[in-house]
């Protein structure tokens, strides 16, 4: 710090408010061992979600609850993993009037996997009884762990005025009733805490942050970009982002568009998805809705990332552009998420201004986590709708008799799937064609008696492939359509191939959905999970009904298809039997 630099003269709160909020990073101050006592900005929800479990608290305070002693005495920094998969870093702050302070930063999720981790976790793991919503209510994310240890560096090296509001802070948080009653511990969680961690365990993970950032150009570099932010940017940033609370991801995805434009005055927008490691156009703008962007992405490219990472942005041409020719340019700016591209914010626009580029590339960069915490809410959402609708699938694949089976599975599967059209083909081994099954919606029944063409479009090349088909519109695939006598009210659809291990046994249409929207990979995730039930259902009513045939051609004669002596002896052991449970008088004629 320069000592010219005129006294600090705010509060310790809002300076540690606003370091943790400027870096998206969570900032707790300890005085003391333990997880309770500290002053804590931007805190991750799910340490607060742990920390104040009964169960997983034990484990909160081996980590962040041990820290403390281990830098005061060794006098150094130190950089962790916590059991829930958050980088931290533990740095002294000050040692100065016989107090010794050490900081914690981070709490942040740096690697996908990790990430990845805490939701399966939460989904179908040891926090499936943790509440959700509080647990991924404030998830902090950042690209990089250079991120943390910037910020902790930051703390490790406050000024003398900054010192003196810390102290000053702790004075008034121990004289607070209202703040001792906030951290009022848990109970019973004192007597469940497991031993610290041992010491070699912390020596290999201890790293030196100590330096000074003056010692450190490239630092002193970040650091002035950051404190130079527009303070008007963040603000809006701010209520933005409280703004998108209650918002579905979909709405978020939309509601960015919509920000930018009045924000920025940019018109021309194209939010892109990464799909199968392609990145995707969902939503457009201006002169970008009539156009296509897709963006090949190979998961090992650290192009990205790199830009990503460098407040940068990415210039796309369309192929058919010239070299000099703005027109045909867009700028893309990623949006990175624990090391994966989840999606990006293309401009169709001209960016020459470089503010403008680098106040888009710092939001895309700050909205990343808060978009990921949406996107997560959705996918427990989906997931918890899944399990019980799942369940009752399977359900009704029990209550289905013989009689109307399989118009009972196919419209069990389209209500599910909330298609109004559907149609079941299964694979006929004598005639090897497909033949359909079942059929409902309109033109149902022409389907079932079509049996010379149904299928040869599109269902004989998913069976042959033996891969799913998701169509959001059929006309850019250059398939010819359906009879326009067919009345598809969409031109979505969706075409599964049905197989129990690599043995194929047909192949499952939907289409036209109810609420006129497209289908997509939630829909194939749904199949995926319902289509090995309905292809053993259907491979079970096969081998019923030739048991059946088997059974017939067993008792009667091959020539004539009268019943023969099998059948005679079965039939009169029946009768006896029933004449001598009931007393009845029996007879036998031959004739």
């Amino acid at each position: 710090m320069s000592a010219k630099k005129q006294k600090n003269t705010k509060p310790w709160r809002q300076i540690q408010n606003e370091l943790a909020d400027k870096n998206g990073l969570a900032v707790v101050i300890a005085e003391k061992e333990g997880l309770y006592g500290n002053i804590e900005s931007n805190n991750n929800s799910i340490c607060k979600v742990l920390s104040s479990s009964e169960k997983f608290a034990p484990e909160c305070d081996r980590y962040c609850g041990k820290v403390y002693k281990h830098v005061v005495e060794s006098k150094k920094p130190l950089k962790y993993k916590c059991h829930a998969g958050l980088e931290c870093i533990a740095v002294p702050v000050c040692e100065d009037k016989g107090k010794k302070f050490v900081a914690i930063t981070g709490r942040a999720f740096t690697r996908t996997e990790d990430y990845r981790a805490a939701t399966e976790r939460s989904i179908k793991g040891d926090w499936q009884g943790l509440p959700p919503i509080d647990l991924f209510e404030n998830v902090l994310m950042t690209s990089s762990s250079r991120n943390i240890e910037t910020l902790g560096k930051r703390l490790a090296n406050l000024s003398k005025s900054e010192r003196e509001a810390l102290h000053s802070a702790k004075k008034q948080q121990i004289n607070s009733k209202a703040t001792a009653k906030d951290l009022k511990p848990i109970e019973k969680a004192e007597d469940h805490r497991g031993k610290a961690a041992p010491k070699e365990k912390f020596a290999g993970l201890a790293k030196d942050l100590s330096k000074g950032p003056a010692a450190d150009p490239e630092l002193n570099k970040n650091l002035a970009a950051k404190s130079s932010r527009d303070a008007k940017e963040v603000a809006a940033w701010r209520s933005f982002f409280s703004s998108m609370l209650g918002m579905t991801y979909k709405q978020a995805s939309l509601s960015v568009l919509k920000f930018v434009n009045k924000r920025y005055g940019i018109s021309s927008m194209a939010w892109l998805e990464n799909n199968n490691n392609q990145l995707e156009t969902t939503i457009a703008s201006g002169v970008l809705k009539s156009q296509k962007i897709k963006i090949s992405l190979p998961t090992d490219d650290k192009k990205l990332t790199s830009l990503f990472q460098k407040e940068s942005s990415i210039e796309l041409k369309d192929r058919g552009g010239h070299d000099g020719d703005d027109s045909q340019a867009v700028r893309l700016f990623p949006i990175l998420v624990g090391g994966d591209v989840r999606s990006a914010l293309v401009i169709g626009e001209k960016a020459d201004d470089p503010n403008l580029r680098r106040h888009i590339s710092r939001f895309c960069e700050t909205i990343a986590p808060e978009l990921e915490i949406l996107r997560l809410r959705d996918e427990i959402s989906r997931r918890s709708w899944l399990d019980l609708t799942l369940q009752k699938f399977n359900e009704g694949l029990k209550m289905i008799d013989s009689e109307d089976f399989w118009v009972r599975l196919m419209q069990n599967t389209a209500e599910l799937l909330g298609a109004e059209r559907g149609s079941l083909l299964v694979y006929d081994e004598e005639d090897e064609n497909l033949k359909v099954k079942a059929a409902i919606g309109p033109k149902a029944d022409f389907i079932k008696q079509d049996r010379k063409n149904i299928g040869q479009r599109i269902a004989r090349t998913v069976w042959n492939s033996g891969k799913a088909l998701v169509v959001p519109d059929i006309g850019k695939l250059g398939i010819t359509p359906a009879p326009t006598n067919w009345k598809y009210k969409s031109q979505s659809f969706i075409c599964y191939p049905l197989t129990i291990g690599n043995r194929k046994i047909g192949v499952l249409n939907v289409a036209d959905k109810v609420d006129g929207g497209v289908y997509n990979n939630f829909d194939l995730q749904l199949l995926n999970s319902i289509g090995p039930q309905i292809a053993i259902a259907i491979d079970r009513a096969n081998l019923k009904l030739l048991a059946g045939e088997f059974e017939q051609l067993s008792v009667t004669d091959a020539l004539t298809g009268l019943l023969n002596r099998r059948y005679l002896e079965e039939r009169l052991t029946e009768e006896i039997k029933r004449s001598n449970r009931h007393g009845y008088q029996m007879s036998f004629m031959m004739i």
